[in-house]
């Protein structure tokens, strides 16, 4: 006997989606015995873009920085960012 399986339903945002996903049961919309293995090389996490406003001379110290790395200044930022976000919440979960 063929399970029937139940439409996708259709979401206004992603972050409708992602809640929906993180509490439904899969099976209930794909039959998994037809799932293949696929790889995506050149999928990217999803960014926001943010507005940011730095005092003049700091924005000048680290396109410095970012040029004698050889990366993009905003790359740079993102990872000093990653970097503290990381510090910060290993320091927190010692607690």
């Amino acid at each position: 006997m063929k399970k029937r399986l139940k439409p996708i339903p259709k979401f206004k945002n992603e972050d409708e989606e992602r809640n929906f996903w993180a509490t439904a049961d899969t099976s209930k919309y794909f039959n998994w015995s037809k799932a293949k293995c696929v790889i995506f090389p050149n999928l990217r996490p999803s960014a926001e873009s943010i507005s940011l406003r730095l005092p003049g001379y700091l924005l000048a110290r680290i396109k410095g920085m970012a040029a004698a790395r050889d990366v993009p200044y905003q790359s740079l930022i993102k990872m000093f960012l990653f970097n503290r976000v990381i510090q910060e919440l290993q320091r927190t979960s010692h607690k």
